[in-house]
C-alpha cells in the first residue's frame, strides 16, 4: 500500500469514526431505567455491552441474555418486565407478530419494547407500531441506532438541552491546570457572550476566588454537603459573579475538615449546573481517586495540562490510557503544555513527548513568569493584562476548541509543533 493509499484510508477511517461520536457528543444522558436486551447475535450482544460502558448510560440499570422471543417469554412468565426490552429476532415478516404474542401476554403495561429485525419492510415497520412496539430497528446497526432510539422513549424532546461540561486536570501537581481552566472559562464567557459557570473542584487549595479577586461566603462545599437542597435556585445563591456572563461556584480554600467523598458525591451537582448553564468548566484537582474518575468520566470533555518533563510524560500517558477506557465512545482527552521553554530546565522536545501518547497537544503555552504573575497577583486573566499577547491568542483558540466551535487538525510535518519539537 502506498503512503497516499495509507493516508487516504487512515483519513477516512477518522472521519467516520468522528461521525459516530458526533451522533453521541450531543445527546442526553438517559434516566435511572431497567434495560433487558436479548441478543440472537454475538455481535448484538458486543454492541450492548459497549452500550453499557457509556457514560450517557451511567444510570442505566442493563442486563444482557443470550437469546430471543422465546427466551424473553419464559423469563418474564415469572418475574416482573423492565423499562425497556430490546429484542433481536429473525423472525420473517409474516410470522413476527405471533412469534412476539406470547411475550406481549406477560409484558407490564408500562414496558416499551424496540424490536431489532433482519427486514427491512415498510408494511411490517407500521404494523408493530400500530401494535406497541415502541421502536423497529434493522441490522446492521450502530450503537447510536440503539441509543437514540432509547432517548426517544424516555426523554421528552422538549427538554430544555444540557450545557456542555469541560474538565480541566492536571498530569502533576504546579503544572498550571488552574490557571489554564480559570483564563479557558473567562475567554469562552467573554468571547461568545455565553452564560458560563466555573465551579473550583479543589476544596482544600481552590485558587479560583483568589485569581478572580473574590471572597464569597458561600460556594461548592454548601452544594456538595447538602445535596438535597440543591436546586437551580439554590445554585443560584451559590454562585459568585466574576463578569458579565461567568460565575463562579468557588472552593472554601480552608483545612477546617478532611475533603473526603464518595464516588457519585458530585453527580448531583454536575446535573444542576448542566442545566443551569450552556458551559460549566470544572477545575479538577490533581488526585486519581474515585470522585474524580466518577467527573473526569461523566463530563463532554477533558483537558490534560501537563509540562514537557518524564514525569509528567508518564502521568499523562497513564491519564489519557485510563480515561480512553473509561470514556470508550467518546473523543480522547485533550493536551495542553504549559510552561514550555523554562530557562535552564531541561525538557523534552514536544515531538519526543507527544509520541508515546498517540495525541497532538492543542496549545503549547510558553514560559512567561512576569505575565502569569503579574495577572495572578492582581486578581485579573490574561486577556485582561496583555489582550494583543500571544498567549492570550492561545486562550482564545483553547476555548473555540474545548467548546467545539473548531475541530482539531493535526499539525502537518515542519509545522510549528515539529520546529518546537525539534529545538
Amino acid at each position: 500500500m502506498s503512503a497516499i493509499e495509507y493516508d487516504i484510508k487512515t483519513e477516512a477511517a477518522e472521519v467516520e469514526d468522528a461521525l459516530r461520536m458526533g451522533d453521541l457528543e450531543n445527546m442526553r444522558p438517559l434516566p435511572r431505567i431497567s434495560v433487558h436486551a436479548f441478543c440472537e447475535s454475538e455481535p448484538l450482544q458486543q454492541l450492548m455491552e459497549r452500550c453499557g460502558h457509556d457514560r450517557r448510560m451511567a444510570k442505566v440499570s442493563l442486563r444482557i441474555t443470550s437469546g430471543g422471543t422465546a427466551a424473553a417469554a419464559n423469563m418474564f412468565a415469572t418475574m416482573p418486565t423492565p423499562n425497556l426490552i430490546i429484542l433481536e429476532t429473525r423472525s420473517s415478516p409474516s410470522t413476527l407478530l405471533a412469534d412476539l404474542a406470547p411475550l406481549a401476554a406477560v409484558c407490564d403495561a408500562s414496558t416499551k419494547v424496540v424490536v431489532v429485525g433482519y427486514h427491512n419492510d415498510i408494511a411490517l415497520y407500521r404494523e408493530l407500531m400500530r401494535n406497541g412496539i415502541s421502536e423497529y430497528i434493522v441490522q446492521p446497526i450502530a450503537m447510536s441506532d440503539v441509543m437514540t432510539a432509547m432517548t426517544a422513549i424516555f426523554i421528552d424532546p422538549d427538554a430544555e438541552p444540557l450545557g456542555r461540561s469541560i474538565a480541566f486536570i492536571g498530569a502533576k501537581g504546579g503544572v498550571g491546570a488552574s490557571t489554564i481552566a480559570h483564563n479557558c472559562a473567562f475567554g469562552i464567557s467573554n468571547l461568545f457572550s455565553t452564560e458560563t459557570i466555573l465551579a473550583d473542584l479543589d476544596l482544600p487549595y481552590g485558587t479560583a476566588n483568589i485569581n478572580f479577586d473574590q471572597d464569597p461566603a458561600q460556594g461548592i462545599a454548601e452544594a456538595v454537603y447538602a445535596p438535597e437542597r440543591l436546586d437551580e435556585v439554590f445554585l443560584d445563591r451559590l454562585l459568585t459573579k466574576c463578569s458579565t456572563h461567568l460565575s463562579l461556584l468557588a472552593a472554601p480554600s480552608m483545612l477546617d475538615r478532611a475533603y473526603d467523598f464518595e464516588g457519585p458525591a458530585f453527580q448531583h451537582v454536575l446535573d444542576i449546573l448542566q442545566r443551569s448553564a450552556p458551559v460549566t468548566v470544572l477545575d479538577v484537582p490533581h488526585t486519581w481517586s474515585e470522585w474524580t474518575r466518577s467527573v473526569l468520566s461523566s463530563v463532554d470533555e477533558v483537558v490534560i495540562c501537563a509540562i514537557p518533563d518524564l514525569a509528567n510524560l508518564r502521568n499523562a500517558k497513564n491519564m489519557l490510557d485510563a480515561l480512553r477506557k473509561l470514556r470508550p465512545n467518546d473523543k480522547a482527552p485533550h493536551l495542553i503544555l504549559n510552561q514550555v521553554g523554562m530557562p535552564k530546565r531541561p525538557e523534552i522536545g514536544i515531538a519526543e513527548f507527544c509520541e508515546p501518547m498517540e495525541t497532538d497537544p492543542i496549545a503549547v503555552i510558553p514560559f512567561d513568569i512576569a505575565m502569569f504573575g503579574n495577572a495572578a497577583n492582581s486578581g485579573r486573566m490574561i486577556s485582561e493584562t496583555d489582550p494583543r499577547s500571544p498567549t492570550a491568542e492561545t486562550f482564545s483558540q483553547i476555548s473555540h476548541i474545548v467548546t467545539g466551535r473548531v475541530a482539531v487538525r493535526k499539525a502537518k510535518r515542519g509545522g510549528l509543533l515539529g520546529l518546537l519539537g525539534r529545538k
